[in-house]
């Protein structure tokens, strides 16, 4: 099982950003996805999860400002981040849950498989 994000970056404040995660997981379009950040000296965050009916879920402090998507062609989710913020700034991760035809969550313990993580730095 491998998740590899992509697409983070240095942006200034309000901009937009698209991030990527290629997903080498078996079943992957009944699989939920998610994303995750972590700041300096914060816990995780969860910020969307979608299921395998393209279901989606998200932490309050992006909803209205981030969309999850999935390409199952691709075997790909996206999280695409608008009017970005210098609190945005953190590493974000890509997650899947292991077994197939669950309902999205934001709880972190949920997902077997993470990614390496991608840095997105937002500047004032």
């Amino acid at each position: 099982v491998q998740l590899e994000e992509s697409g983070g970056g240095l942006v200034q404040h309000g901009a937009s950003l698209r991030l990527s995660c290629k997903a080498s997981i078996s079943s992957f379009s009944s699989k939920v996805l998610g994303w995750f950040r972590q700041a300096p000296g914060k816990d995780r965050e969860f910020l969307a999860s979608i299921d395998w009916r393209d279901v989606s879920r998200y932490g309050w402090t992006v909803e209205g400002r981030f969309a999850i998507s999935r390409d199952n062609a691709k075997n790909t989710v996206y999280l695409q981040m608008n009017s970005l913020k210098s609190e945005d700034t953190a590493v974000y991760y890509c997650a899947a849950r292991s077994l197939k035809y669950l309902g999205p969550s934001d709880d972190s313990a949920d997902y077997a498989s993470w990614g390496r993580g991608t840095q997105v730095t937002v500047s004032s």
